[in-house]
């Protein structure tokens, strides 16, 4: 009987945790998160803004245990450009075939598989999958997360390089004799992320 009530308390004590290391959800909060993207080339930059659709981030209240967002392609829009007819010409081009084909492809998605204490206090690791065009890659990179009370506040640096995502348009590491009209295979991503915990659900 002893050796009974001894394996139940176990299980039940491993059922708990188990239940308890899912985690809250903290749903982004659109309107105050913002992604901002600079791609370069040999004779300068550009950069702009693209919006997250939705997501959630997962956390036990201290740490994030994992999360997941979908981009809106379909949204990417280019600031640095102040000539109306070249600034449609760019968005174009960046939404069709030679880059992100956004009518085929009108999502990217981040699905945030760890996330990694380092040595600085509020600075993690985060690994995750990276989907951009049907084609999926794992990723890595540096954020500052915090949580302030019912909400958590990240920033992150993302890197990618495009050509791992079958975005060659530009790319010296495929073409011949480009000259200045090469184009950079990383470009980056700004991330500024707003995250709320959902009160009406936990009344």
């Amino acid at each position: 009987m002893k050796l009974r009530n001894t394996v139940l308390l176990a299980l039940v004590a491993l059922v708990t945790f188990a239940f308890a290391g899912k985690g809250v959800a903290y749903k982004v909060v659109t309107n105050q998160s913002k992604v901002a993207w600079k791609g370069t080339k040999v004779t300068g930059e550009h950069s702009g803004v693209i919006n997250i659709a939705n997501g959630q981030l997962t956390s036990d209240g201290k740490n994030i245990l994992g999360g997941s967002f979908d981009i809106d392609m379909s949204s990417i829009v280019c600031t640095d450009i102040t000539d109306a007819k070249m600034n449609g010409n760019l968005v174009g081009h960046l939404k069709s075939d030679d880059f992100f084909g956004t009518a085929k492809y009108p999502k990217a998605t981040l699905v945030i598989t760890k996330v990694t204490p380092t040595k600085t206090k509020g600075q993690y690791l985060v690994n995750g999958d990276l989907t951009i065009k049907g084609i999926k890659n794992p990723i890595q990179f540096p954020a500052t997360i915090a949580h302030a009370g019912n909400q958590i506040k990240a920033k992150a640096n993302i890197k990618v390089d495009r050509t791992k995502y079958d975005i060659k348009y530009g790319s010296g590491s495929f073409f011949d004799n480009l000259g200045d009209k090469a184009i950079s295979n990383e470009f980056d991503l700004n991330v500024d992320l707003v995250a709320q915990k959902d009160l009406v659900a936990k009344r």
